[in-house]
């Protein structure tokens, strides 16, 4: 089965203009002006007034829940399925948080699996807030090289007063050993990095950086848009060649303390000069938007939600007036590279064929995911039914 996309606005994330795309057996097969293979049955889907992206990868979900910092009550849900095809997001990467306890990397990566069951790609991080990460095998390197589905360490707190409070050496030793279980594994082994509202920011970063030989993309730090303070250390950071992520999960408290929202960091770093190929962003999905008062006691949360990925992204473009290219590299070849998805993130020759087909006002139509119909006409398919 032969599967043909005709006369779509192709951004690739870079824009090719009106292409066709063949794909099949959750590859693409070609990107060009096409017809449908002679002999073989193909459905053929018109693309024309149609925009086709590649499919989001959001990079950092709580996959079985997070939370938990009220109490039991205040454990948030897991992911379903429908929460992430529905938003044009087809590669996922989960994470745990706050509790490492009642959460853990074996639940994890059975949760993945089972995603990747239904039809997405999902790894995992190994590890929460807490240094000495827990692992699976006893050790960050055998975790990296023996387990398919972690490809680094995370999300490891600093700056929050949830966090163990990590020195200098223990970030160094964490992140040396997700370093070399990357490059024996063929993997990213990066380390990401919760930067919470505390006055050191991103400072403890920096500092393993200024004291070892570790680079400075080791580091994926999160949430760089919490505090108009954070953002600004964040442009620094960029600047070095550090790689700077946007939450796009948001509440009132966090805007009203000064949080910028997502679209309008990634405009505003773009203006800035930072290169577009470190600039990321993740919805935090699943996971707890906790609010304390000025004595650190929990006064409440929210759930974040995975579907602020895309409209991060279509407020950055009908908004913001970002980039077209730019504003799908966050979401797509940007992170696709940092984590070394080689096959993710672009729409090319080879590449896997998760595809996200938009209206002209930036809707959701239709999703491919390997290649498999998981959207459809904006009504999620699951298991070949309507949901």
């Amino acid at each position: 089965m032969f599967t043909l996309i005709k006369n779509a606005e192709i951004y690739a994330p870079q824009f090719l203009g009106k292409k066709d795309v063949l794909f099949t057996e959750g590859r693409i097969l070609a990107v060009g002006e096409l017809e449908a293979p002679s002999g073989y049955k193909t459905e053929v889907i018109d693309g024309s007034g149609k925009i086709l992206i590649p499919g989001l990868i959001d990079s950092h979900v709580h996959i079985i829940g997070g939370g938990g910092e009220g109490g039991y009550h205040t454990r948030t849900p897991e992911l379903q399925l429908s929460d992430a095809v529905g938003y044009g997001i087809t590669t996922l990467v989960g994470v745990i948080g706050t509790d490492g306890t009642t959460r853990t990397t074996a639940e994890l990566i059975a949760k993945a699996r089972g995603l990747e069951e239904e039809g997405i790609s999902c790894y995992v991080h190994v590890g929460n807030y807490h240094v000495p990460v827990r692992t699976v095998t006893g050790s960050i390197e055998d975790d990296l090289l023996l387990i398919d589905r972690i490809i680094g360490v995370g999300e490891v707190a600093v700056s929050d007063h949830r966090s163990s409070q990590p020195t200098t050496e223990e970030l160094a030793r964490l992140a040396s050993k997700a370093r070399i279980g990357g490059m024996l594994s063929g993997k990213a082994g990066i380390v990401n990095v919760h930067i919470g509202d505390g006055s050191a920011g991103l400072q403890p970063l920096l500092d393993v950086v200024e004291t070892t030989d570790l680079p400075i993309e080791v580091f994926c730090p999160t949430h760089v848009n919490r505090t108009e303070n954070l953002f600004q250390q964040g442009l620094a950071f960029a600047e070095r060649g550090g790689i700077i992520d946007f939450t796009t999960s948001t509440i009132p408290s966090f805007l009203d303390g000064g949080e910028v929202k997502a679209a309008k960091a990634v405009r505003r770093a773009l203006e800035a000069e930072v290169d577009p190929a470190l600039i990321t962003m993740t919805s935090d999905g699943q996971g707890s938007l906790p609010s304390f008062n000025k004595e650190g006691k929990f006064t409440g949360l929210q759930v974040a939600n995975t579907g602020s990925l895309f409209e991060a992204l279509r407020e950055a473009v009908l908004e913001e007036k970002v980039n077209i290219e730019n504003a799908v590299r966050t979401v797509t070849e940007n992170p696709a590279r940092i984590l070394k998805l080689v096959q993710k993130g672009k729409i090319e020759r080879g590449g896997d064929a998760d595809l996200l087909l938009l209206d002209k006002e930036w809707h959701i139509t239709d999703v491919w995911a390997k290649g498999q119909k998981m959207v459809k006409e904006g009504t999620v398919i699951v298991k070949g039914t309507f949901e």
